[in-house]
């Protein structure tokens, strides 16, 4: 059975049945296809060879994320992180599995309830310098969608952008500025506050501190994690930078040129890796401890997601490669309750 809650806002929220994850991706991928163009197609005419070229951003990922759930999303550059997100908010539309809400396809869903769904998730973007409109003002940047969508009168949007705007630490009386004159940090509460004006339940935060100094993120961090708190949120924390996810996730899902090859709650999956590139990945990570480390890059460059490798992404990068890793792709197995990797060598374990 669903549950109906009061937020502190005084709105209904109606929760999926006990068990049953608030976003589900069921073999999801996306792919990115460049046809062969006019010009092309004249040169083939002479043998030039010119083909289709397909980019496999996205390869068969599962991620079930559960209410109030913070899960961390960390890889490398072009690993997929950010297509991930997209396709989980609906910004763009899986070339193949599925996405569900509360249990239930999203595509199947009528059409109301589908754009209920839509309002209900949210993305952050990277880049506060990019993503907020240069024409105008936060006004209008933050209070225009709840308008848009019959959330308040257009009357109301003046008082509903101040409330927005004290709930992020921003001043109400600098509603009427142009996002370049406030400071990046400024600018990224302000993102905030345009997701959280049409009141969403799930949350995805693409590196949405990466461009902020590091006592700006600190305050960052801690707003998200208070909102988390205040309002009940989801998160998928898309991020690089690992000290940031141990942070603030409850749950850490490791990828790999379009694949996931490692979940796990964060403690457990920071004290002990399992996957080689998760190992690898975290030898990096730097300490506060005296402790003597040789620290010892990943060796080589990630593959082009054009023409991935066959069997285990990661194998030509492996120091544990076997001829196996070559032929076949390993699937995600439990490895422990709640630990979930894809590699050979923990078959069996």
């Amino acid at each position: 059975m669903t549950a109906t809650t009061i937020q502190p806002d005084g709105t209904l929220r109606v929760e999926p049945p006990p068990g049953v994850p608030l976003v589900d991706l069921r073999g999801v991928s996306k792919r990115f296809v460049k046809h062969v163009d006019l010009a092309g197609k004249i040169a083939n005419a002479f043998g030039a060879g010119v083909r289709e070229e397909v980019v496999h951003a996205v390869d068969r990922v599962s991620l079930a994320i559960a209410p109030g759930e913070v899960v961390g999303l960390v890889g490398e550059s072009g690993c997929g992180k950010s297509t991930l997100g997209r396709v989980a908010v609906g910004l763009l539309e899986p070339s193949a599995g599925e996405r569900r809400w509360r249990g239930t396809r999203v595509d199947a869903l009528p059409a109301a309830e589908r754009r209920e769904a839509q309002l209900a998730m949210q993305m952050i973007f990277q880049d506060p310098y990019a993503s907020l409109n240069p024409r105008m003002r936060v006004v209008d940047i933050v209070g225009e969608a709840p308008v848009v969508h019959g959330m308040i009168g257009a009357r109301q949007q003046i008082e509903y952008v101040g409330l927005q705007l004290n709930r992020v630490g921003l001043d109400p009386t600098l509603m009427r500025r142009f996002p370049h004159q406030f400071s990046g940090g400024q600018r990224a509460r302000i993102g905030i506050a345009r997701a959280l004006a049409v009141k969403p339940e799930f949350l995805v935060c693409d590196e949405s501190v990466a461009a902020l100094d590091v006592s700006i993120q600190a305050q960052v961090l801690n707003l998200f994690m208070d909102l988390r708190t205040a309002l009940n949120l989801t998160y998928l924390f898309i991020s690089h930078d690992l000290g940031v996810v141990r942070h603030i996730s409850d749950r850490v899902v490791i990828m790999y040129l379009g694949r996931v090859v490692e979940s796990g709650a964060s403690e457990a999956l920071f004290r002990a890796p399992a996957h080689p590139y998760t190992q690898a990945l975290l030898a990096g990570v730097g300490s506060v401890e005296p402790v003597k480390r040789t620290f010892v890059p990943v060796q080589g460059e990630i593959p082009s997601p054009l023409d991935p490798p066959t069997g285990c992404h990661f194998h030509p990068r492996c120091p544990h490669a076997m001829p196996r890793c070559r032929e076949a792709a390993p699937s995600l197995v439990a490895v422990e309750p709640g630990r979930e990797v894809a590699c050979w060598l923990t078959e069996g374990r």
